[in-house]
């Protein structure tokens, strides 16, 4: 079915302007998984993609969940023997507040004019109904022009992605065998520039953890007890204080057990890319790294650890002043993970880091909130050497393998209640916004995005 790509592209291209005005109708549903109000929008978005497919010849249809309903869709493709892939997105979009700092309305998409050419902005734009899009605006090309996909396709977009995804491992492990598939593709990661397509191999995990620290029965007033009572914020202070040395290595016992380090092709890949630090701070305002400096920015970034104090709080924080010794202070802390780290051995880690600096008269308790592991893709797989190939065929240029700071839980949850290995092929850009007030998405890459999924189509079938 390769024969019909030619054609394929061409009416990519032609049908550019409609498969715009459809981004369009989804973004404008304002479904919010983190608010009640918007459940009946999370529902019409579900309903519009179901409607979608429906319409380019799948079998779909809305399955419920404990919140927001599922949606998923088969086509069976040329047959029994073609690849199956699993395509996966999700419909819902944070919450666009603060509002007063949107340039328009965040669900009244606009087409403005950028340094790239024309670019929509819109809560969901890229993140990640955009991303959803190009593959659905593909596989409604390969319908129109050949009949259907070359490969046997199944569909699973969810809705509280933006909420942890609290119903998704549940739904994947009552339906098994209906998702079952050969490879997961997944558009909801970035490119390394708007000219370089890139392949995501390596995500970090987490442990994210909530310290809650004790002394005295009661506030205390400080002049009456200050000196001699302890002070649970100083306390709390002075232990988080020393979670990093003065190199940045991180002094949770048995923090960096288990991690493989990167191979010297990684490490000139890498290197390679030509990445400034110095440019990445300095949009943010800042200008010395931190982290571990015995190691490059980019496996800081991708392939290290990290412990990071997210809030801390105790006391009185009000205006004007209150004299008082905290009974209690609170912090929390997230751990990325890279792979080969042990979710459960560095819970245990920190517990034991807090236990082992108390003194008398003071508890702690650690309650551990999230845990996910390190994911890395296998970067020789017939799936990453198609898209490689396809994706070189769009842009003149090769595909890099790159890592992610952040965490795309679905792909733990896939590997481990389904079998899949993701392919992780996104089109967003480091200056989306996602997330942010304006967020937005290039049209060069919405519609480069589209091409390439119909032609890593086409290599995978092939």
């Amino acid at each position: 079915m390769t024969q019909h790509l030619p054609a394929i592209l061409a009416h990519i291209n032609a049908e550019a302007p409609a498969a715009e005005a459809r981004l369009c109708d989804w973004l404008r549903i304002p479904s919010i998984s983190a608010q009640p109000a918007h459940a009946g929008d999370c529902r019409r978005a579900a309903e519009w993609m179901r409607d979608q497919l429906a319409a380019i010849g799948f079998t779909a249809g809305l399955r419920p969940t404990a919140d927001h309903p599922v949606v998923v869709g088969h086509h069976p493709g040329p047959g029994p023997g073609a690849p199956h892939l699993l395509f996966y997105g999700h419909y819902d979009v944070q919450p666009a507040d603060p509002l007063a700092l949107w340039t328009s309305p965040p669900f009244e998409p606009a087409i403005v004019q950028g340094p790239h050419g024309p670019r929509v902005v819109a809560r969901g734009a890229v993140d990640d109904k955009g991303q959803t899009m190009m593959w659905l605006e593909a596989l409604r090309a390969w319908h129109a022009i050949a009949g259907g996909p070359p490969c046997r396709v199944t569909v699973l977009v969810e809705g509280e992605e933006e909420v942890g995804s609290p119903s998704l491992d549940a739904f994947l492990a009552a339906n098994r065998a209906e998702l079952a598939a050969d490879v997961a593709v997944i558009s909801d990661t970035g490119m390394w520039d708007i000219d370089t397509p890139a392949i995501t191999t390596r995500l970090r995990g987490m442990v994210y953890a909530q310290i809650d620290l004790r002394a005295a029965r009661r506030d205390l007033h400080s002049g009456l007890y200050g000196g001699s009572a302890l002070n649970p914020i100083n306390l709390l202070t002075r232990i988080l204080g020393e979670l990093q040395d003065d190199d940045g290595r991180v002094r949770i016992p048995g923090f960096y057990e288990g991690i493989a380090e990167i191979g010297p092709q990684q490490a000139a890949e890498w290197a390679a890319l030509g990445f400034d630090e110095g440019a990445y701070l300095g949009d943010i305002g800042l200008s010395v790294p931190s982290g571990e400096r015995d190691r490059a920015a980019l496996e800081r970034l991708w392939a290290r650890p990290t412990a990071d104090l997210n809030g801390i709080w105790g006391g009185y924080t009000g205006e004007g002043s209150k004299t008082v010794i905290a009974a209690e202070a609170h912090a929390k802390l997230s751990c990325r993970l890279v792979p080969g780290q042990d979710p459960a051995r560095v819970a245990e880690g920190i517990r034991r880091f807090v236990a082992e600096r108390l003194p008398a008269d003071a508890s702690a308790e650690v309650t551990i909130l999230t845990t996910t592991p390190g994911i890395e893709v296998p970067a020789e797989s017939r799936w990453v050497r198609a898209a490689r190939v396809a994706l070189a065929e769009e842009y003149g240029r090769p595909a890099v393998l790159i890592g992610s700071g952040g965490s795309i839980p679905v792909v733990e949850s896939m590997r481990r209640l389904l079998g899949l290995n993701s392919l992780l092929v996104g089109f967003g850009l480091a200056d989306d916004q996602v997330h942010s007030p304006n967020e937005k998405f290039e049209l060069r890459c919405f519609h480069q995005g589209t091409r390439s999924h119909a032609r890593m189509l086409a290599a995978f079938a092939g």
